[in-house]
């Protein structure tokens, strides 16, 4: 009988055999919710044959506001990079994996304290276990964002690189779709949609989720979806990141070198050129994650005080109130009664507002707490 591996290897060979077009959509959606199915199982037995906890170097806890994950293939320049923008210590040379655990490094920038991983590169297989490639991919998911390192003289790198976080779960710079699925006791599968389908007919769509053991439920989509986005939601075990691209060893490499390098890589994708050995751009780069993680000034005013508008908060771009709270004080959200904004998300001067309430930057915020 075939190992779970040999069985999702199969179901990967089939899917690359199969011709992709609209025909094929369905067929190709329940292959990949097999896959899913099976990489769940594995986990799960993975989980229970293991007992001495996370490999050694891989114990990295979270700090500072955000952390970046350097992602490339070893001798890529990751090293050199952490050891010029943070106070990492990280081994460097010119032969492959010199990183061999998780070095995280600090990099404060604009009042931001940005936690930058060196980890060791990635290999193809790297989502199957190859090159400890598993727990270096659970350190990736966990950060805030990716930073690809990429060589000019290697332009297949990148395509590999990102098909191993693609197989790891990873959806960088994609938000997770509005699709909604609820199991019900009967009426089998009703598909209600707001947006026109022009990648699934509503049958193909209750297959899929069928594939995933639902024989009744209420299925919602305010999206054009596609069979991968019913597969991710179904398992459950996406991430949604936010991605940027460095090309470096710029100064070795000539302007037609970068420049196809360039053209490999997604043109939406924020993408800028450095040196990590001779310290070109690396002023730039700093401004380059700081901007691209999405980080918003709040400045805090404690009650019958006045507002620090120096040292402002500073917080990803998505918090709300309750996530300020959680930064503050394990014991403000037990006891919050109510507070006050004034500045953009709010309506009128110091708005009262609820933990839900979402924050914008240059917002001043008041919060009252139970005694």
């Amino acid at each position: 009988m075939a190992t779970i591996k040999e069985q999702i290897q199969a179901l990967y060979d089939e899917i690359y055999k199969t011709q992709k077009n609209k025909a094929t959509n369905a067929h190709i959606g329940k292959l990949k919710a097999k896959i899913a199915q099976l990489k769940n199982k594995e986990e799960k037995v993975a989980a229970s044959a293991k007992s001495a906890g996370p490999a050694k170097g891989f114990e990295v806890r979270k700090s500072g506001d955000a952390s970046v994950a350097l992602v490339g293939f070893p001798s890529v320049g990751k090293s050199t990079l952490i050891s010029k923008v943070t106070d990492a210590k990280s081994e460097t040379g010119s032969f492959a994996f010199t990183t061999l655990t998780c070095i995280p490094g600090l990099m404060e920038h604009k009042g931001a304290k940005i936690q930058i991983l060196d980890l060791p590169g990635l290999i193809k297989g790297a989502a199957e276990g190859r090159g400890r490639g598993k727990e270096i991919l659970g350190v990736i998911r966990s950060c805030d964002m990716v930073l690809y390192i990429v060589d000019p003289f290697q332009e297949a790198h990148f395509s590999i690189l990102h098909r191993e976080l693609e197989n790891a779960g990873m959806r960088l710079n994609q938000k997770r779709p509005p699709v909604f699925i609820s199991r019900t006791l009967r009426g089998g599968i009703d598909v209600r949609s707001t947006v026109e389908q022009t990648h699934l007919e509503d049958e193909e769509i209750a297959d899929i989720i069928r594939s995933f053991g639902y024989t009744s439920a209420i299925v919602t989509l305010r999206t054009d979806v596609t069979p991968d986005q019913i597969v991710d939601i179904l398992a459950g075990t996406c991430v949604y990141s936010r991605s940027v691209v460095a090309i470096n060893k710029i100064d070795i490499a000539t302007e037609e070198q970068i420049t196809n390098i360039e053209g490999v890589l997604p043109p939406e994708w924020p993408i800028m050129r450095i040196s990590a050995f001779k310290d070109i751009g690396l002023d730039n780069l700093k401004d380059f994650i700081y901007d691209n993680l999405g980080f918003m000034r709040v400045f805090l005013k404690p009650q019958g005080q006045e507002a620090d508008m120096v040292e402002p908060m500073i917080v990803k771009d998505d918090s709300t109130v309750e996530m300020i709270c959680n930064r503050l004080h394990r014991d403000f959200v037990r006891k919050f009664r109510f507070s006050r904004v004034k500045g953009p998300s709010a309506k009128f001067d110091w708005q009262r507002v609820g933990l839900d309430h979402p924050l914008k930057d240059g917002d001043i915020l008041t919060i009252i707490v139970r005694r």
